[in-house]
């Protein structure tokens, strides 16, 4: 029996795609989805981000962001927590932080 190898998908098909719960990534032209998250892992997540932008936010160095879709390279990630410094924090027109982290 003949196997077909599996469809691979660019970054921007992927990105056409709709969001999946819980997140699906795109690494290496495949699609990799994230376990759903538990208890003790949302309550160890909150915290840390609560406890960075305390400490970062204030002063405008950085700010922390839980479940944000990243994409960079040819690869979009959903990590658990992402840290951006100030001045790299995508922004609208009117200041607001924008939707979209390329």
């Amino acid at each position: 029996m003949v196997q077909t190898p599996p469809k691979v998908l660019t970054l921007a098909e992927f990105l056409q795609l709709p969001e999946t719960k819980p997140a699906s990534e795109y690494l290496d032209g495949q699609i990799w989805q994230k376990p759903m998250p538990q208890g003790k892992h949302s309550v160890i997540q909150g915290e840390l981000v609560a406890a960075i932008n305390a400490v970062v936010k204030p002063s405008r160095v950085a700010r922390a962001f839980p479940e944000l879709r990243c994409t960079f390279g040819e690869c979009s990630t959903v990590p658990d927590i992402a840290v951006f410094r100030w001045e790299r924090i995508p922004r609208e027109a009117t200041g607001e932080v924008a939707n979209t982290f390329l």
